[in-house]
């Protein structure tokens, strides 16, 4: 197993991957609900190793110091695919000696083309305006629904409140169910 430029000496005792999925449940009249897909969440390596042997514990000083970098590297599993992760969690599972040190670690798969950095974004989600003509009423602020998108996620990223928002967008009959592609006015 490899992280950023360091390898382990033998690949840990344990490892499990995790992949989660991001649901939302909203409730609507009478006692039911709407589930919505929110899509993929982070993928989860979580371990167990150990070192041992002469300079154990050097070795375990050297991991720990790829974890204090703090910064995203590429991760090479032999079960895993290849991929940017972080390091978020590195532990020690026992007193640790001079030839023999037992962890515990964790990477998180940085989600692709996130870079790190906040930008703004033209993409669905992002207000735009519909181009009208700037009469009387001015242009007229609109957002497209984009995968995850609520009234609620819509309302707060641009700073009007639920009840206004819906009382912009009349033509939505049920504010608890949206759809990737949607309209939603927000002046």
């Amino acid at each position: 197993m490899r992280y950023k430029n360091y390898t382990w000496p033998h690949n840990p005792r344990t490892y499990e991957i995790s992949y989660r999925r991001g649901m939302a449940v909203h409730k609507v009249p009478l006692g039911r609900y709407y589930m919505r897909e929110m899509g993929m969440e982070h993928r989860v390596l979580r371990g167990e190793g150990e070192f041992a042997g002469p300079g154990a514990y050097e070795e375990f000083k050297k991991l720990a110091s790829v974890f204090y970098e703090g910064t995203p590297g590429v991760l090479v599993h032999p079960v895993w695919q290849s991929s940017v992760a972080f390091f978020v969690g590195l532990s020690l599972t026992m007193e640790p000696s001079a030839d023999y040190v037992a962890y515990s670690f964790e990477f998180w798969e940085r989600c692709p083309g996130y870079d790190g950095e906040i930008k703004a974004v033209n993409d669905f989600g992002s207000p735009q305006t519909d181009g009208g003509s700037g009469g009387a009423q001015g242009e007229r602020r609109t957002c497209i629904v984009g995968k995850g998108d609520t009234m609620w996620s819509i309302a707060a990223r641009n700073g009007i409140s639920l009840s206004r928002l819906i009382a912009l967008n009349p033509q939505i009959a049920n504010p608890n169910i949206i759809y990737v592609g949607d309209t939603v006015y927000l002046s």
